[in-house]
């Protein structure tokens, strides 16, 4: 059976999707002891462990403690749900092609941070989110499959994130279901799947 390890700092709401999905998580790792999904993530029988990135006076050494981690659970990818910490190109070329992140834009839109902010400011009517494999170029890896929201109106920041999160939950589960099934193909660093599934999905 094929096994995934979860990387999150937070609640990890998009890592309680993919338990709630019924997908093979073999554990979830944090750089924070305070982060609320690792007690979600043992209540439901969840291997959890700690690396706090504190204790590390680099980069490069906090990402290889992570690293020995994630590799207890031999997982065969590593999903980033929430983890706020910019991985060193080592860490990223370790788990290439095993390693996959969500963005709360439609990438190439509004990579980085605070993505809802710029897209009210740009006035964009169509914001929303991606899953894409990790490079070492910050949001710029392949795309598997992207969710659009409509922009409203009356949005604010609040608002906005919301509707966008909900489209989260229900695109991040399936990129990673398509992975474990081996169901991607990937040429000039443009994903395909295989059958018919739509990579583009709009909100109810």
């Amino acid at each position: 059976m094929k096994r995934i390890v979860i990387l999150i700092s937070g609640r990890g709401s998009n890592m309680q999707a993919m338990v709630e999905a019924g997908l093979p998580v073999a554990a979830v790792i944090s750089n924070r002891a305070d982060a609320a999904g690792l007690g979600y993530a043992a209540g439901r029988g969840i291997a959890t462990a700690i690396v706090p990135h504190g204790d590390y006076a680099t980069r490069a050494a906090f990402d290889a403690a992570l690293a020995q981690a994630i590799d207890a659970y031999r997982p065969d990818l590593v999903v980033l749900a929430g983890f706020m910490r910019i991985l060193t190109d080592g860490f990223v070329l370790r788990y290439q092609g095993r390693l996959l992140n969500i963005q709360p834009s439609l990438l190439p839109a509004f990579p980085g941070l605070d993505t809802h902010a710029r897209a009210l400011a740009a006035g964009v009517k169509l914001h929303g989110c991606s899953v894409h494999f990790v490079t070492p170029q910050l949001d710029h890896g392949p795309i598997v499959i992207q969710a659009a929201v409509p922009v409203l109106p009356h949005d604010d920041e609040a608002k906005l994130a919301a509707r966008v999160l909900a489209e989260e939950h229900r695109i991040y589960p399936q990129a990673v279901r398509w992975i474990l099934e081996d169901q991607l193909v990937i040429e000039s660093g443009v994903v395909r799947v295989k059958g018919d599934h739509p990579q583009q999905l709009s909100a109810p």
